[in-house]
């Protein structure tokens, strides 16, 4: 296993192994997992787990919720097991090595409550990928010869294969790649809310929280942004609080 840290998330609440270069935990996985309405007794599916940062923190916010995660990158897989063990979730929580363009065994379609993912969201086209080779493919969504992985419609179909009818599903994306976000989901889920993510006051949103229902049929709706920091910088009060606490994100009209 190559050189990693043990962090620690959510004020100690969570210990994360992971690796010292490449791929490392952001807020974009602690906001999703703060996200996703899970309850407890209900089931959840993390596509693209990496070190299991989500579906930690999820589970840390929902004790003895049961939830599973898929990663393709093997040293990813064993940092996410060891994780884990850590934080004594080993019992409701596991971790499937694999690519979820292909059939797992182990993990069943149509049946999870709820699936999240956080897949690549820099278009390589337009951002040169990162040199450490597990980084690029988890950001750019390419190996570190530049092959592709797995783009927005495989992310997607891999979503509606493994939720159960009238699951739901929760991205976080960047506000470029919505398109092909909506694309993919064409007539296969419906009652789709965007939850723009504002940085500071007057500066555009640039990533967005997706969330929709399989099958569903309600319009599309747009909520309004939810504002991450204050003018100085500093996050505001209930950002804090998912990001120190492990609280839900507030909700928003």
């Amino acid at each position: 296993m190559s050189e990693t840290t043990t962090d620690k998330l959510l004020d100690g609440r969570v210990l994360l192994t992971q690796p010292r270069q490449g791929q490392r935990a952001s807020a974009d996985a602690v906001m999703l997992a703060a996200a996703v309405a899970a309850k407890r007794g209900q089931n959840v599916l993390d596509l693209g787990c990496g070190t299991g940062v989500a579906m930690l923190c999820l589970a840390a916010r929902l004790p003895g919720l049961q939830a599973d995660g898929l990663e393709i990158q093997p040293k990813l897989v064993e940092l996410a097991r060891h994780n884990l063990q850590a934080n004594a979730m080993a019992g409701h929580l596991r971790v499937f090595e694999g690519d979820l363009r292909q059939r797992i065994a182990g993990l069943q379609p149509n049946a999870y409550d709820h699936v999240l993912a956080n897949p690549p969201y820099f278009d390589p086209a337009r951002h040169r990928p990162a040199k450490d080779a597990g980084r690029a493919l988890a950001r750019q969504g390419v190996d570190g010869e530049g092959a592709a992985g797995a783009d927005e419609a495989a992310w997607v179909s891999a979503m509606l294969r493994y939720a159960r009818p009238s699951g739901r599903l929760w991205l976080i994306q960047r506000v470029e790649q919505l398109p092909a976000t909506l694309a993919a989901f064409s007539q296969r889920a419906g009652g789709i809310i965007i939850l723009p993510l504002q940085s500071k006051p007057g500066q555009p949103p640039k990533r967005l929280i997706i969330q929709a229902v399989k099958g569903g049929k309600s319009p599309l709706k747009l909520l309004p942004p939810l504002l991450l920091h204050e003018a100085d910088g500093s996050y505001r009060p209930a950002i804090e609080a998912v990001l120190r606490e492990g609280a839900a994100l507030p909700e928003q009209a």
